[in-house]
């Protein structure tokens, strides 16, 4: 499963994303920021959102109300150290489809995201994007040209879909850098040159396409 996590609790959210890995064996990905939780799960695929209530900009109420209403079906899992009837009625009223009280039980964690898996969400329809010789499923999260699968690193993955989700529009270095790596990351910015370079080389087959544009001192875009 792949799984987005919203917490800013940032031991609490480093023990999470660990344990899901750990005993779950899921993917996950880890963001702070009610606004990152909403922009994520409406313009990615995943399984299942764990969303804290309070969360900085926009508490986890509000994100799991607003993506409902843009008509996300993707499962949520509210967490939250509100445990009053009329907190957990408000959490199910805003479109989450689980409630977890904060203290838990990293086990309860995992039983309870089992069961959302097993419940009949939304069927999930392959999004397919092709740009020039390039296949890229977002679904699956695969990349070919023609027949030959291309094989990414996670971050090379993770750069390339979101430069296919911004197709023609310029993404400066530290926009790239914080959807990426995060603010709190201790990499430099040239890891940004560097994993475009190395994306670059795997999709460059036909080696006479550019398929990312360099915008000199501002950043990158996909080739529209």
């Amino acid at each position: 499963m792949n799984i987005l996590l919203a917490e800013d609790d940032i031991r609490l959210g480093e023990l999470i994303v660990y344990m899901l890995k750990k005993k779950g064996g899921y993917q996950v990905e880890w963001v702070t920021q009610g606004d990152d939780a909403f922009d994520y799960a409406l313009h990615a695929h995943f399984d299942i959102l764990i969303l804290d209530w309070m969360l900085p900009g926009e508490d986890g109420v509000r994100v799991a109300s607003r993506l409902r209403q843009q008509g996300y079906a993707g499962a949520i899992l509210m967490l939250t150290a509100k445990d009053a009837l009329q907190d957990r009625i408000e959490g199910l009223d805003s479109g989450a489809d689980d409630y977890l009280v904060k203290p838990f039980e990293i086990e309860e964690l995992l039983a309870r995201l089992r069961a959302l898996a097993r419940r009949n969400f939304a069927p999930i329809q392959e999004q397919i994007v092709n740009i020039h010789t390039i296949t890229v499923n977002l679904t699956n999260r695969t990349v070919h040209d023609g027949e030959k699968e291309i094989h990414l690193t996670p971050r090379e993955y993770q750069l390339l879909e979101l430069l296919i989700r911004n197709k023609g529009q310029v993404l400066s270095r530290e926009v790239i850098f914080e959807r990426i790596w995060g603010l709190n990351s201790d990499v430099s910015m040239k890891t940004i040159d560097a994993t475009v370079k190395l994306l670059r080389k795997k999709l460059n087959g036909d080696g006479e396409t550019e398929i990312i544009q360099s915008i000199r001192g501002v950043g990158y875009k996909l080739d529209d």
